[in-house]
Formats: structure tokens, C-alpha cells, sequence
């Protein structure tokens, strides 16, 4: 859904005319409008100058790129051609920047492929953002495209995102990730191949639809290529590129750089409206990690009730930490009665705290691999009879999904 401008970027265009600097000397990634999904509106100050086409195709004779993308080929199509081999060039010299997404991946991948998996699509879609925004959530194009998968405002509201004084779903990590899943979905029910679903992505299913319709009627993305907008005959080898890179990474030397924040995370829901600062002052917490793992919230300000809980994301707390949040969202001048509840993303161990009268207490949900000991370690001052105790457990089997109270030392 379209192009970005910011410091960290991936996908840099080949020399030869599709580099674009920016107004700060940064380069520019994709900028597409499959938000008019129905209409081929081209943005055309997006539109790289020089192009790679070149018609018809023409395998080239090092194999070993074609083998390897087909060892890692599932349900997309990983063509390999002279078009993908030409971007498949251009990263492998930008070694600092690929380690970088490298990096970035270890978080953001797995918010992906959780809602890629919801919908039944292929995992690889989730290189799209690398296209996209190099994986910045605050991204914001040249056309007004946000978030990591580059969402146009009526898009995103068409696909249930929201948008108001203090919230841009846009570039809410999880949210953006459902909606992209949703969009992709519809776009391989409507077009039937999954790198015409991904070129809808960029340009939107009516340019799509047309350019088969020109092309003789064969969903085929390569037969195709030469009926659509320019920067999206770019777009599709840019994804099998980026594939190929990320995959194959270490063959060609490239060696992944830290994120810069915290990748093991925690959530809780937020029922009062606080900014982000005393959330930040309250547990000792970097505020601007706090602001990079909670990028959609437009004033640093987490607009939450008891009716309408919002998230924070959190590095994963310490006792001392959590113990500050709980006393920031329950104290007595907190105008609250919801329970605070923890709920983890796939790196998470916890779930929820409730007060229960004068004796509060964690609850832990177990999860697959989860021992008694195991989870009592991760509570200072928990034993395992303790725990039995408290939730009654006569024997130490547990089953993956039951909730554990937990004594609060």
C-alpha cells in the first residue's frame, strides 16, 4: 500500500535512474494506492523515472538463484528472472540495511504471521512491509500512505482501522496486520494468483483486474507485468528479491543488527486516559521505546476506559515494574473498575492481574511446555505449593490454556 520516507530503509533502487532522493537524502521505497481499490489513480510524482521492462522474459543462466528460491518457494510463486535478479543486486550491496530489517523482523514478523495465519494466507506475504515501509510503523508516504503496511486513509477505514485525535490504527503493528490479511484475502478471491494479489497491494484490484482483462485474460503476473502502473512492475521482483535476501542472508555475509528496542514484550490493556510520559516516568521505562513500541497513539496519550480498553505494549516487566503499572492503572484516584488484564503476544509469558478484595494476585494462563516450577521461577517469592494451594491443584499436571492464580509477594 505504498511507498515511505524515513531513516532506516531497505528496499533501495537500482542506480539507474530509480533512485529518488528525499527532501533529508534518504531513499524512498514503494509508493502505491491500492486504496482507490477500484480505480488506477497513480500517483504520479511516485513513479520511478527508469524502469525495469523488457519483455518477454528471459531466465538467466546462474541457477543457483533460481534453486534457492525455489528451496524456500511454499504458496507465492518466487519467480526468478532478470527483473528479481536486478533488485536481488541492489540489496545484497546494502548489507547494513538488510541487517538492520534482519533485526527488526525478530518483532515484527511474528505480529504478522499470527494475522496472516487467522486469515489462512501464506507467511511470505509478510515481506510486503519490508517493500513497504522497511518495517517503521510511523512511516507516512508522499500520498499520505501510513503505517508499516501503508494504509491510505479511506482503505483503512473501508477495512476497519480507526482513525481519530488520538489513534491511528494505521500504524498499530496488530491491527494494520488484520486489515492487510483482510485486504490480501479478498484480493486473491477476486484475482486468483498471489503475485497479482501482492501487485493489487501496490496499484488496488481494479488496476490489477484491468491489466489482466488487457493481457488476454490469463492471471499470470508476468504476462501481465507489462499492463500495469510502472512502479508496480517493480513491486512484485522487489518482494521475491527481498525474499531471496532475508532468507539467504548469511550465504552472502550479511549479519543481523539490533533492533534498538526491546523485541520480548508484555500488553495491557489501559482503561483511563494517561499519557505515555507518566507511564514512562512511573516504571522506569525509556519513553521512547515506549513511543516506538506504541506507535499509534497520536499525542503520547493512551485514551483508554473501563468500555473501551486500549493496549500498551511494554518491554517485558520486571517485578518492580509491574508493580508500578498495577499501582498507576488501580490506584485510588484511578477512576477504574475494569480488571488489568495482560494479554501476551507470541513472545509473552504472561496474561492478567485482578485484585480480588485485600489479596491480589496474578493469573497466569499456561502455555504449551509450562511446568509448575517453571512458572513459579518466573515469580520472586512463588513456590509451587503455593500455587497448588491457592488454586486448589491436587496433582502438578497442567494443560495448556488454564488459567493459574498467583500469589503477588
Amino acid at each position: 500500500m505504498l511507498k515511505t520516507v524515513f531513516s532506516l530503509l531497505f528496499l533501495f533502487f537500482l542506480s539507474c535512474g530509480i533512485l529518488t532522493a528525499s527532501e533529508n537524502d534518504s531513499l524512498i521505497v514503494f509508493e502505491s494506492n491500492h486504496l482507490n481499490i477500484n480505480t488506477l489513480q497513480i500517483n504520479q510524482d511516485s513513479i520511478p523515472k527508469s524502469v525495469f521492462i523488457g519483455n518477454p522474459i528471459v531466465p538467466l543462466s546462474n541457477g543457483i538463484f533460481q534453486t534457492r528460491l525455489e528451496s524456500i518457494r511454499k504458496d507465492v510463486d518466487l519467480s526468478y528472472n532478470e527483473h528479481v535478479q536486478k533488485y536481488i543486486d541492489t540489496y545484497l550491496k546494502r548489507k547494513e540495511h538488510i541487517g538492520k530489517m534482519l533485526g527488526l523482523s525478530k518483532y515484527y514478523f511474528p505480529i504478522f504471521e499470527k494475522a496472516l495465519k487467522e486469515f489462512g494466507l501464506p507467511d511470505e506475504l509478510k515481506y510486503i512491509t519490508v517493500v513497504e515501509s522497511a518495517l517503521n510503523p510511523n512511516a507516512v508516504s508522499r500520498s499520505g500512505a501510513v503505517g508499516p503496511w501503508q494504509f491510505m486513509y479511506t482503505t483503512a477505514k473501508g477495512y476497519g482501522l480507526t482513525m481519530d485525535s488520538y489513534t491511528d490504527e494505521r500504524k498499530d503493528p496488530q491491527k494494520a496486520s488484520l486489515a492487510a490479511a483482510q485486504y490480501l484475502s479478498d484480493a486473491h478471491k477476486r484475482i486468483g494468483d498471489w503475485l497479482l494479489a501482492i501487485a493489487a497491494f501496490n496499484c488496488g484490484m481494479g488496476a490489477v483486474t484491468r491489466a489482466i482483462a488487457k493481457s488476454g485474460g490469463v492471471a499470470d503476473f508476468w504476462k501481465v507485468r507489462p499492463f500495469l502502473p510502472l512502479q508496480t512492475q517493480n513491486y512484485v521482483p522487489a518482494f521475491i528479491a527481498t525474499v531471496y535476501t532475508m532468507n539467504y542472508h548469511q550465504i552472502h555475509e550479511i549479519a543481523e543488527k539490533p533492533a534498538g528496542f526491546s523485541t520480548s514484550t508484555d500488553i495491557f490493556p489501559v482503561t483511563k486516559r494517561i499519557s505515555i510520559s507518566s507511564i514512562a516516568k512511573a516504571t522506569e521505562l525509556d519513553v521512547n521505546e515506549l513511543l516506538m513500541l506504541n506507535p499509534s497513539y497520536k499525542k503520547q496519550i493512551i485514551n483508554g476506559s473501563s468500555l473501551l480498553p486500549m493496549q500498551l505494549v511494554v518491554p517485558s516487566f520486571t517485578s518492580a515494574s509491574y508493580s508500578s503499572l498495577y499501582e498507576l492503572f488501580n490506584g485510588k484516584d484511578e477512576d477504574t473498575t475494569a480488571n488489568l488484564t495482560i494479554s501476551a503476544n507470541p513472545e509473552n509469558k504472561f496474561k492478567t492481574e485482578q485484585k480480588n478484595n485485600k489479596n491480589s494476585y496474578f493469573q497466569y494462563i499456561v502455555k504449551a511446555g509450562d511446568t509448575l516450577s517453571g512458572i513459579a521461577s518466573k515469580f520472586k517469592g512463588t513456590t509451587v505449593a503455593g500455587i497448588k494451594v491457592l488454586n486448589g491443584l491436587k496433582s502438578t499436571v497442567l494443560k495448556p490454556g488454564m488459567p493459574l492464580k498467583i500469589p503477588k509477594i
